[in-house]
């Protein structure tokens, strides 16, 4: 995926999401007994993990909106428990169109862009029914 998508190591949210847990109290072995998402896919290909990522790289738009909010009603910042928010700062438009001109340099043929579109449906609805269950 690294190839295809250049820049693909400085979008783990993973350091961002331990960082804000340890600001709201959890330690290293609280966190790693959180419960990770069954099923998530496995992508087999690299357009398939594009539509994955494409799932999570929204989140990071959301992210950008939930900011103000998070920080208005319960005083977390970006700086102290909401790092994962705002990941990429000011450059998140910037990653947003760099992401999308890789997807659509890769996905360029009918099929890549199918297997991307299976992969992001399959992965809302893994993420929706671990956090959701059956729930409508």
């Amino acid at each position: 995926m690294h190839l295809a998508l250049e820049d693909f190591g400085a979008r783990s949210k993973l350091p961002l999401l331990e960082r804000d847990l340890t600001v709201l109290g959890f330690d290293t072995a609280a966190i790693a007994g959180l419960p990770v998402c069954p099923g998530f896919p496995a992508e087999s290909d690299i357009a398939s993990a594009f539509g994955s990522l494409y799932v999570l790289e929204g989140a990071t738009l959301g992210g950008r909106t939930l900011l103000p909010l998070v920080h208005g009603n319960l005083g977390y910042s970006a700086e102290s428990g909401a790092a994962f928010l705002a990941s990429y700062g000011e450059a998140v438009g910037m990653m947003w169109q760099r992401f999308g001109a890789a997807l659509e340099s890769w996905c360029c043929s009918a099929e890549r862009k199918a297997r991307a579109a299976d992969a992001a449906t399959l992965t809302f609805a893994r993420l929706e029914h671990w956090l959701c269950g059956d729930a409508p």
